[in-house]
């Protein structure tokens, strides 16, 4: 599952496409950016590819957004042998996994109410937070208290991945 959230920075927006596991729950991509053209997402899909290298036949959840159905976009899919699948129009509940994800990020960062001086900043407080608290450390209830990682070194399907 994938989308792209905003971050304020005293710079400009600073913008943040991720790819999560909804299996796992992990961060398994990102990639931040100063604009929301199509290549941040791509960027944050090659970054996942590198980490997991998955099957053929991944299914692939994202919003309508313009970058999603971008030619460059659609073909680094095809070519990874992963299906797309999008949101039905005008429904938020298709990408929850992902809105609950942004609100973690925000709330535990403190980037919901803090304006860093540089999108660098921000940049570093995100890798920082996924990198080395969400996925490594943070339990989530809905693996019965285990961290991304714990997860999936644990959970007795561990050879089931999704994105």
């Amino acid at each position: 599952m994938t989308d792209i959230t905003y971050l304020r920075t005293a710079e400009g927006w600073l913008f943040l496409a991720a790819i999560l596991d909804v299996w796992s729950r992990r961060v398994v991509g990102w990639a931040c950016g100063a604009t929301l053209h199509a290549s941040l997402v791509l960027a944050a899909l090659h970054d996942a590819l590198q980490r997991r290298r998955p099957p053929k036949g991944l299914l692939h959840q994202s919003d309508r957004g313009s970058q999603y159905v971008d030619a460059e976009y659609v073909a680094a899919l095809a070519a990874a042998g992963i299906e797309r699948s999008m949101s039905r129009a005008g429904n938020c509940y298709d990408n929850a996994a992902m809105e609950s994800f942004w609100s973690t990020l925000k709330t535990d960062t403190g980037l919901d109410d803090a304006i860093p001086a540089s999108r660098r900043h921000a940049e570093l407080a995100v890798f920082d937070y996924i990198e080395t608290f969400y996925n490594p450390t943070r339990r989530h209830s809905s693996l019965g208290y285990l961290s991304p990682v714990a997860y999936e070194k644990h959970h007795p399907l561990n050879h089931i991945k999704a994105a």
